[in-house]
């Protein structure tokens, strides 16, 4: 225990497959798990690994790994079999297969024959392993592409927040195009299945699924779905302004339908819900409409939210939020929003120096962008700004910005070469 206790950080276990006639073992090698992938320590834990097999999903194999390296033999297991390392995620440690151990557990994971648990462990470890730079990320997205069949809430979300952080990561790139219709490939089935309007029948996670659907595929320019929020959001705003006429949109899905139509970018859509806004007197709507007014390609209704988010109209704590939006919207609209911040730094710091929505407004004008030069500007920037209470958040950023430069420096031409192969 004291191995836990008594240092920090967990470890990565990298496995290898040894199989003979009638035997299965894997190799197990462990090591600090570091986000950048550089680990100089000789740190090592006393780890208990738990195997699973194909041919013995139930019985688990258990192994003390006590030192840097130990071989396990997986009992019931047979030559040819899916090997799962940690099922249920009961073990504190990353797993990081072989090329081949993986690869047989793509169809286990497609077919679902694997837990909804160990489904999500395995995408989070890989994904955590590609960013940090154990792995490379075209393996990450050869792994994404077997969960077309996934159903389950949290697993769905997972994949989602990670993808949308690849997405951030290529937004400026050619192949973002294709990353786009990989996405579409991945969750447009599922929407279909949930459908767009609330039945009797769904769970909880049902409403949140709905959401995330919507939202993702809007960003992923599924043109059905483009189609069907423009419908939704005429009809809504027939219903503002007559409600006898038109129909409000669906509580659960009304802010993914508005991100949908915001970012397409028409100013007629960016005038409709600056009325929306204007009309309603709960905050929960107003918010909903505020947050994504910063999304689509037009600077200039980018640089008109940014000063909205600055007026009177907006509550104080409400503008980092607003101004997130605008960062969120891609490569432009984080540069934009930097540039703003920077600008207006002088209010930000009387406004809310020593504060949560200091540090969380470096971190979501900062955090995102994805090369040096930006790295050497926000820390020139903060050097000359001083800014007390958001020291740490000014730390991680520049942290943030760092390994993300390293990760597309590292694996953005086999990303590009993965997906030109994919025929997307």
């Amino acid at each position: 225990m004291s191995t836990w206790t008594g240092q920090m950080g967990f470890p990565v276990l990298t496995t290898e497959l040894v199989e003979t006639s009638d035997t299965v073992r894997i190799k197990v090698r462990q090591q600090k798990f570091c986000a950048n992938g550089v680990d100089s320590s000789e740190q090592m834990w006393c780890v208990p690994v738990s195997v699973i097999s194909q041919s013995n999903p139930d019985q688990p194999t258990c192994y003390l790994l006590e030192g840097r390296e130990g071989e396990i033999l997986v009992e019931g297991a047979k030559p040819g079999d899916w090997i799962k390392v940690n099922p249920e995620l009961i073990g504190m440690y990353r797993i990081n297969y072989s090329e081949d151990m993986l690869k047989r557990l793509l169809p286990a994971i497609k077919n679902q024959t694997l837990s909804a648990a160990d489904r999500l462990g395995i995408q989070e470890d890989l994904f955590a392993l590609a960013k940090a730079g154990y792995s490379n990320t075209s393996t990450l997205l050869t792994l994404m592409g077997s969960y077309v069949n996934e159903r389950n809430y949290v697993v769905l979300s997972s994949i989602n927040g990670n993808l949308s952080e690849l997405g951030s990561l290529f937004s400026h790139l050619p192949c973002f195009t294709q990353f786009k219709a990989m996405r579409r490939r991945i969750f447009s089935r599922i929407l279909e299945e949930v459908g767009w309007e609330k039945r009797e029948s769904d769970s909880h996670t049902d409403s949140l699924l709905r959401n995330m659907l919507v939202t993702t595929l809007g960003k992923s320019d599924d043109e059905q779905v483009i189609e069907k929020c423009h419908e939704l959001f005429a009809s809504h705003v027939q219903h503002a302004a007559d409600p006898a006429a038109g129909k409000q949109i669906p509580a659960d899905i009304r802010g993914a339908v508005y991100l949908t139509v915001r970012q397409k970018g028409e100013e007629k859509n960016y005038r409709q819900l600056m009325e929306l806004f204007k009309q309603t007197d709960l905050h929960e709507e107003r918010d909903r409409i505020q947050r994504i007014l910063g999304y689509g390609p037009n600077d200039s209704l980018r640089a008109e939210t940014l000063e909205f988010a600055m007026s009177k109209s907006v509550r104080s704590n409400d503008t980092p939020f607003v101004i997130a939006g605008v960062a969120y919207s891609g490569a432009e609209g984080r540069e934009q929003a930097w540039t703003f911040v920077k600008n207006s730094y002088p209010v930000f710091l009387e406004r809310y120096s020593g504060g949560f929505l200091f540090t969380r407004l470096v971190k979501e004008t900062c955090s995102s962008f994805t090369d040096m030069d930006k790295y050497k500007d926000v820390e020139k920037f903060f050097s000359e700004n001083k800014a007390p209470s958001a020291e740490r958040a000014v730390k991680q950023s520049l942290e943030s910005i760092k390994l993300r430069s390293a990760w597309l420096d590292r694996d953005g031409e086999s990303v590009a070469q993965w997906f030109n192969k994919q025929g997307l």
